[in-house]
């Protein structure tokens, strides 16, 4: 297999053009890739520093180039070069262009902007981890999520996730031996989702667990009996309450919260459709 050298050029932090060429990525298996990385591309002089490096690693150079100039040398020296050179955003900043009417701000790193949004964000961040393992109950009325389940079925990555989003998540593990507290059954503005997986799997990741801990993996944490108790314990707390329920045993972090998020979607919609429905004549 030939080897790709991929240049990611970016007048921002280039967290953006990496997740998208991560996705895109996703679709070749076993593909040999060596990135370059160039982010805070702001000027002709950053720009023509890295020129020599293109030339010695000639590949394909994706970028978010804001500045006419800027994006004009870059493309210029491709061309010189031979090396294609693809504008990661063109097609949806001009379909939004398009749509709204107007023209886009060409401001580097607009979409970073200390605003409201990036606050609430922190916020989220900072209830989420005050409120990971079953901490914090009290309050869990002011989460907008939150997720239970047995141990190690991936509560806590989750909720971290959902938090870098925007999402004030809470997480509870489910003990048989320890009830959790009565408010989780009260909760009216959060929602609640089951998180379940397979047996066997959960199995392993605790045996994984343990042994990264260098303790004994002959325990009743990791019996294959009673995991398949806990976990019937769960499925039946969670039809008894009506909470949705994900199965992320064969889900990533980002799939399974990306499930929440939709879950949480719907539920708002259906609470919209209500209000609308109930306004006067």
């Amino acid at each position: 297999m030939s080897r790709l050298h991929l240049h990611l050029v970016s007048d921002s932090t280039g967290e953006t053009l990496e997740m998208v060429a991560k996705a895109a990525l996703a679709q070749f298996e076993d593909a040999d890739i060596v990135r370059h990385f160039w982010p805070m591309v702001r000027s002709r002089q950053h720009l023509d520093r890295i020129v020599p490096e293109l030339a010695s690693n000639p590949g394909l150079v994706l970028f978010t180039l804001v500045n006419p100039e800027t994006r004009a040398r870059l493309e210029e020296h491709c061309r010189q070069l031979g090396l294609p050179a693809v504008p990661a955003l063109d097609a949806v900043t001009e379909a939004l262009e398009a749509q709204l009417g107007q023209e886009a701000h060409g401001r580097p790193g607009r979409q970073h902007l200390m605003d409201d949004a990036y606050f609430s964000r922190v916020d989220a961040i900072h209830y989420t981890i005050a409120h990971d393992d079953g901490v914090g109950w009290e309050d869990w009325e002011e989460a907008d999520i939150v997720l239970a389940g047995v141990s190690r079925c991936s509560k806590t990555p989750t909720s971290i996730y959902l938090a870098n989003r925007g999402y004030k998540t809470a997480n509870i593990p489910l003990v048989i031996e320890s009830p959790p507290p009565s408010s989780l059954f009260q909760l009216k503005r959060p929602l609640v989702v089951g998180l379940t997986t397979a047996p066997e799997r959960l199995v392993q990741i605790r045996r994984n667990r343990l042994l990264s801990l260098n303790e004994g993996t002959e325990t009743s944490y990791v019996d294959g009996e009673k995991v398949r108790d806990e976990i019937q314990f769960a499925r039946r707390m969670f039809a008894d309450n009506g909470w949705p329920v994900i199965d992320v045993t064969r889900r990533s972090i980002e799939e399974t919260a990306a499930a929440v998020i939709r879950l949480l979607g719907e539920r708002d919609r259906r609470a919209d459709d209500q209000f609308e429905g109930s306004k006067p004549i």
